[in-house]
């Protein structure tokens, strides 16, 4: 595995060179194109024989193919869609972003105040777009809010469900292959005996070799999309250069007529003698586009332009040379009467290979398929990626595999699901035909989502005409909506396992969303006022104790319940309180320049302090070892700055100041790192409250203490007494308030709320725990029970 980010970091996007693009655009054959790559091993395979009635018919297919990756891929992705990329992330997630941002249509967790003073920053141009008459009507109607975040939804769904298919109809179609070339040795001269190997080789060759090849395909991943791309990519360009050469050959000695086919005549001729049978058959079509949808979800593990040069130079020309060589080849097969050339499953892509160079083949479409399903898996990580940050997916384990490429990431536990998914529908349906239905509506499906949400950018982001939207939308909308048609119509031949992958993965996605949306509209509501804990004659009593208190909450003003609460039980705390926040807005990245919010709490003696943490839905900065030491030097450049902001003096919830840039007169802190202390703060847990132990208090953890600068003219008194009160209490200890929440719902809710907060409350005491994300050492801990009825 490549180097995990640095923690405390921020990689800054570089200049792309050509020579950085060539090499991306290398690494991106292995990763991105390997499926659009290995698709021709199914394509014409998935559609059944009895659809061929003339060779005509190779024609009409192959006319369809044609244009189905021109307009589609190379029109539609290529060349419109890849623009609309939310600061080089793509994916469905990375649409809702840009308008949640420049139409503020989003329904995620959000606070106004923290809003403001990120759309006002001090120095920087505003990017508030002018209100225009789209964005009125669609900010006045809430329920177009709630259609886009479904849509959202649902198309980041059908990556994820497809991630489980393709593996699953790449390996077994290559598979296949393996057990054709094993049933054409002769392995007796035995008629009996002969048939009873045939037989076996036909049953248990292609589902356990797909099995075996899944498993090492997913334990690879861990390993990150630079290297598997490496690695993968020689595999790839292999496989392009020997299906080119294939293609020509056929072309050339089977029908060089097929040339011609790329006529929209032929498709006309499809349409003038459609039935029910020949319009289902439409739904094998689809799959030539499959890996489209992934060409921009994954382009935040490459670049837009090296994704773009690879496709536009190198798979579009070898793709329609590869489909006219197999058509050729089809067509042949269909005309020639002679019963000596009736060979079996003709349409296979395997039958259209050279007898001589069949064992090739094999070898390498058996690679080249397991290559195939890397594109839709690392586009399944960097969707998940997103929703996570977003608060729409379950807690799970996120890993950067480089410390260059932040869109680089790896997602353990959702690795292993997907795996034990595919295994399953390779063993359950084996058989190509059915897995591709339900591949095809997943592909379809995914790709009328991202034209729906582009027709919303190219109307409210990039702000052309309501005309121009709705061409975008009608055009390519109406071509995929004849696909999904088509595919409707093999609901019962296999496409209804893309159902129920559907309707498991869309509760999730939606309940945790739901859960956590009423967890905070309920923080919101429950909060007290800060006067109530810092008025003397609230008649609380509280005793101030030694050290810091971090208490972490989802409100950015006022008290949170639960720590309301903890005061009421046990009145006290410590002598410096820092209230965090964390608040994900629609961008990958946030710089550290801008990521610290800090604000002061009640007057300059309540030594209170809030500090909002802003990140993108790519940043991690939860999980850094030092996240403690850089919110408490944040504080300290804050209490060096403050006196030069009069506002943040006398304003009632203090004014909030983005922290993070070099001070002129240097730091207000200097760390000073002690490898050798243990992790055994003074912390006051002396409370019973869900106060957690450390299992292991001898276990050696990095310290980090502070001092002040000596060199310091500038500092005025003042300044430099309230530092060393902040350093005094980081020597004292530190602890973590954490609340601890049990939802309840109401009396007389229906039925679909009880089952969302249901589903909602298993995966959150089943995922990850927040105090892991925040790496809290367990002595510190303490964490508040409370009761949320919503």
């Amino acid at each position: 595995m490549d180097s995990p980010l640095r923690h405390g970091t921020y990689c800054y996007p570089f200049k792309e060179t050509w020579m950085h693009t060539i090499l991306l655009s290398f690494q991106s054959i292995g990763v991105v194109y390997g499926r659009l790559s290995t698709a021709p091993l199914y394509v014409f395979g998935s559609i059944p024989q009895n659809d061929f009635k003339s060779d005509e018919s190779a024609y009409e297919y192959f006319s369809f193919i044609f244009w189905t990756l021109t307009v589609l891929s190379l029109v539609k992705y290529t060349f419109i869609v890849l623009k609309a990329d939310n600061d080089g992330e793509g994916g469905t997630f990375a649409l809702y972003s840009l308008l949640c941002k420049h139409a503020k249509v989003g329904l995620l967790p959000n606070d106004k105040t923290s809003d403001d003073v990120t759309n006002n920053e001090t120095g920087s141009p505003s990017r508030t777009k002018a209100e225009s008459r789209a964005r009125r009507a669609i900010a006045k109607h809430k329920s177009s809010h709630y259609l886009m975040l479904f849509l959202a939804l649902f198309g980041s769904c059908m990556i994820i469900c497809d991630a489980v298919l393709t593996p699953a109809i790449s390996v077994l179609s290559a598979a296949s292959g393996l057990r054709r070339s094993l049933t054409d040795i002769k392995y007796s001269s035995s008629r009996k005996t002969e048939d009873s190997v045939l037989k076996d080789l036909r049953k248990y060759v292609p589902v356990p070799t797909s099995c075996a090849i899944l498993v090492c395909l997913f334990t690879l991943q861990q390993y990150g999309s630079h290297r598997i791309g490496s690695i993968f990519a020689p595999v790839v360009i292999l496989w392009l250069l020997f299906i080119t050469g294939v293609s020509i050959y056929n072309i050339f000695h089977y029908d060089p007529h097929i040339v011609f086919a790329i006529s929209p005549k032929y498709m006309y001729k499809f349409f003038q003698n459609i039935s029910w049978r020949s319009w289902r058959s439409l739904g094998s079509i689809t799959l030539c586009v499959a890996g489209s949808e992934a060409m921009f979800a994954d382009i935040g593990h490459f670049s837009t332009k090296s994704i773009k040069m690879t496709f536009v130079c190198l798979i579009y020309p070898v793709l329609i040379l590869s489909y006219a060589g197999q058509a050729a080849f089809i067509s042949h097969a269909l005309s020639i009467k002679d019963s000596s050339f009736a060979i079996e499953d003709y349409n296979h892509f395997y039958r259209s290979v050279p007898d001589h160079i069949h064992y090739v083949f094999t070898i390498l479409s058996l690679l080249a398929s397991a290559i195939g399903s890397q594109a839709t898996i690392t586009a399944c990580f960097s969707i998940v990626n997103q929703c996570l940050a977003l608060g729409c997916f379950p807690r799970v384990k996120v890993v950067h595999t480089s410390d260059k490429i932040h869109g680089q990431v790896y997602i353990p536990d959702l690795n292993w699901m997907i795996m034990i998914l595919s295994l399953g529908i390779t063993i359950g349906f084996h058989d190509i035909v059915r897995i591709g239905n339900a591949s095809g509506m997943a592909i379809i499906s995914g790709m009328l989502v991202t034209t729906c949400l582009t027709s919303l950018v190219i109307a409210l982001y990039w702000e052309k005409s309501l005309l121009l939207s709705a061409c975008f939308l009608v055009f390519f909308g109406s071509i995929e909506a004849v696909y999904l048609s088509s595919n409707l119509l093999n609901f019962h031949k296999g496409a209804w396992y893309l159902a129920v992958l559907l309707a498991l993965s869309l509760t999730t996605m939606v309940a945790w969303h739901y859960g956590t949306l009423k967890k905070y509209q309920f923080d919101i509501e429950n909060k007290v006022s800060m006067e109530w804990l810092t008025d003397p004659t609230s008649g609380l009593r509280v005793s101030r104790v030694p050290g810091i208190g971090f208490v972490y909450t989802n409100v950015v003003t006022g008290i949170p319940a639960f720590f309301s609460h903890f005061i009421t039980n046990v009145p006290a705390f410590h002598q410096m309180l820092i209230f965090v926040s964390f608040k994900s807005l629609p961008k990958p990245f946030v710089s550290p320049t801008k990521r610290y919010l800090i604000g002061r709490v009640g007057n300059r003696d309540n030594k209170i302090y809030r500090c909002i943490v802003r990140y993108g839905y790519h940043d991690h900065i939860r999980d850094s070892d030092d996240f403690e030491e850089q919110i408490i030097r944040s504080i300290g450049e804050f209490i060096s700055l403050e006196e030069h902001d009069a506002e943040s003096l006398i304003s009632t919830e203090g004014k909030m100041i983005i922290v993070g840039k070099q001070l002129p007169e240097g730091d207000a802190l200097i760390p000073l790192h002690d490898t050798g202390a243990t992790s055994s703060p003074r912390a006051s847990t002396q409370t019973n409250i869900n106060t957690t132990e450390d299992t292991n208090p001898k276990r050696k953890r990095k310290k980090v203490r502070f001092m002040l600068p000596t060199n310091s003219p500038k500092m005025c008194p003042s300044v430099r007494e309230e530092l060393n009160e902040l350093v005094d209490a980081r020597e004292s200890g530190t602890a973590y308030f954490l609340g601890q929440s049990h939802i309840a719902v109401r009396n007389g809710s229906n039925f679909i709320k009880r089952f969302l907060i249901m589903v909602y409350v298993f995966f959150d005491k089943n995922c990850r725990e927040p105090h892991v994300a925040l790496n809290i050492p367990h002595a510190a801990l303490v964490e508040v029970g409370m009761v949320y009825t919503i």
